[in-house]
C-alpha cells in the first residue's frame, strides 16, 4: 500500500500520507475522548446531585425541629435543606411576585402561606410560576389545594445582596402583587409572624405549579468549558492538518482577490 497519494477534489489537491493521518486521527480522538469525559464528569455530578436531591427528601425533618440558632438571618447552612411542612395552605392569602419568567414567557411566581398543624406559624411556601398572558378580567391560574396536607419543600436563603424592588402594595387586595417578596413586609400586612425564610416546593407536591427555579445550585460550569476547549483543540488539529496538506490556503487567497 502506498503510503503517499494525492487526492483531487476539483481545484482542491490533498497530499494524503497514511502515517501523518493515522496521527492526526489518534489527535483528535484523543481531544474528542477529553472532550466526552468532560461531559461525563458534567452529567454524574448531576446525577449524584439528583439521587441526593432524592434522598433528603425522603428523609426531610420537620421544619418545626429547626432550633432559633439554625433559623438565625442568612444562615448559608439551610439553603435547599429540605424539610417536611404538615397543615393547610390559606389560599385566600395568595401572594403574586410580578414579573417572573419561564420559558421567556412573562408571569407570576405564586407563593401561599401554610399554616403548621403544630404549632399555627405561618410558612411562605412558593409553589412556582403560574403565566401572566391572559384573556381580560380572567384571574391567574393558582391550583389551591383545601384540607391537611403534608408537603416537603427546600428552604431558599435570599443573598444578602439580593436586589430587592420596592412595591406599592394594596393589603385589601388578595391575592396581593408584590414585586420582591419581602417577609418582614408580608409579616406586617398578615398580622403575624412568620418562618423567616421562603420554603419552595419541590416536585409532585400538593399545590406545585411550574417550578422555574433550579431544585440545587450544581456547578458544572467549569467541566463543560473544558469540554468545548477539548473540541475546540480537536477541531483546531483537523483544520491545521487539512491546510498543511493541501492547497486551500491558496485557493481562499486567490478566491479573495477576485473582484
Amino acid at each position: 500500500m502506498e503510503i503517499r497519494r494525492e487526492i483531487h477534489l476539483g481545484d482542491l489537491h490533498i497530499r494524503f500520507n497514511w502515517l501523518i493521518a493515522g496521527c492526526v486521527l489518534m489527535t483528535v480522538m484523543g481531544l474528542g475522548r477529553l472532550g466526552i469525559w468532560q461531559l461525563d464528569r458534567a452529567a454524574e455530578q448531576v446525577e449524584a446531585q439528583r439521587a441526593l436531591d432524592a434522598r433528603l427528601q425522603d428523609n426531610a425533618p420537620a421544619i418545626e425541629s429547626l432550633t432559633p440558632a439554625q433559623l438565625q438571618r442568612s444562615n448559608p447552612d439551610l439553603q435547599n435543606l429540605h424539610v417536611s411542612l404538615s397543615g393547610e395552605y390559606l389560599n385566600e392569602r395568595t401572594i403574586l411576585v410580578l414579573a417572573e419568567f419561564f420559558d421567556s414567557q412573562i408571569g407570576y411566581g405564586v407563593v401561599t402561606p401554610f399554616r403548621l398543624a403544630s404549632n399555627g406559624e405561618l410558612v411562605l411556601v412558593s409553589r412556582g410560576w403560574t403565566t401572566g398572558i391572559l384573556p381580560p378580567d380572567t384571574p391567574p391560574y393558582l391550583n389551591p389545594v383545601e384540607g391537611p396536607v403534608v408537603i416537603t419543600g427546600q428552604i431558599h436563603v435570599r443573598p444578602e445582596d439580593a436586589r430587592v424592588i420596592s412595591s406599592e402594595i394594596d393589603p385589601s387586595e388578595w391575592p396581593l402583587r408584590i414585586r420582591t417578596l419581602e417577609i418582614d413586609i408580608i409579616s406586617d400586612i398578615l398580622a403575624q409572624p412568620l418562618f423567616p425564610y421562603e420554603v419552595r416546593l419541590t416536585a409532585d407536591q400538593p399545590g406545585t405549579l411550574v417550578r422555574h427555579w433550579p431544585a440545587v445550585n450544581i456547578d458544572v460550569n467549569q467541566n463543560l468549558f473544558y469540554a468545548v476547549q477539548w473540541f475546540s483543540f480537536a477541531f483546531v488539529v483537523l483544520i491545521i492538518a487539512l491546510f498543511a496538506s493541501s492547497n486551500l490556503w491558496q485557493i481562499m487567497r486567490e478566491d479573495g482577490r477576485k473582484p
